[in-house]
């Protein structure tokens, strides 16, 4: 079992991370299931929140430990924080009005297409690359090597 503690951004959190080999799992290639229990309290209020997760992996327990595991967790969500962070900041998709037929999937398909091309580019802040892109008609082009 792995155990991690964490105070940032006005929440004390604890994660707790088991790993145990399950014969017989119904999932291709399963070597491990884990169950991840996160305990959040709010530090300005003082809620305390807790949340189950569970996960499958294909590494074998004489593979990897607990504590492997825990940081691989951490790296995924990482980078999902990273991804839902400029969707939601830089793009305020939460806010965006368009939720019939087609169109929400066509619109994050154009959002992912922007965010893609401009770290393709090199670029490190998406929001000031497209204000960047946002002053000269040419420059998306330019970008997109369609010039």
């Amino acid at each position: 079992m792995d155990r991690t503690r964490t105070a940032a951004h006005g929440r004390d959190e604890i994660r707790r991370l088991k790993a145990v080999t399950v014969p017989r799992l119904p999932f291709p290639h399963a070597g491990q299931a884990l169950q991840i229990v996160r305990r959040r309290r709010t530090m300005r209020t003082g809620k305390v929140s807790i949340e189950r997760v569970y996960a499958v992996t294909s590494l074998m327990a004489h593979q990897t430990t607990a504590a492997d595991l825990a940081e691989r967790v951490r790296g995924h969500w990482a980078i999902e924080n990273r991804e839902h962070h400029v969707r939601d900041v830089t793009f305020g998709e939460d806010v965006f009005r368009v939720r019939t037929g087609s169109a929400p999937r066509a619109m994050a398909s154009l959002r992912n297409l922007a965010i893609g091309t401009l770290r393709l580019a090199g670029r490190g802040s998406i929001a000031e690359s497209l204000r960047h892109h946002g002053r000269d008609m040419a420059r998306p082009s330019a970008t997109l090597g369609l010039t």
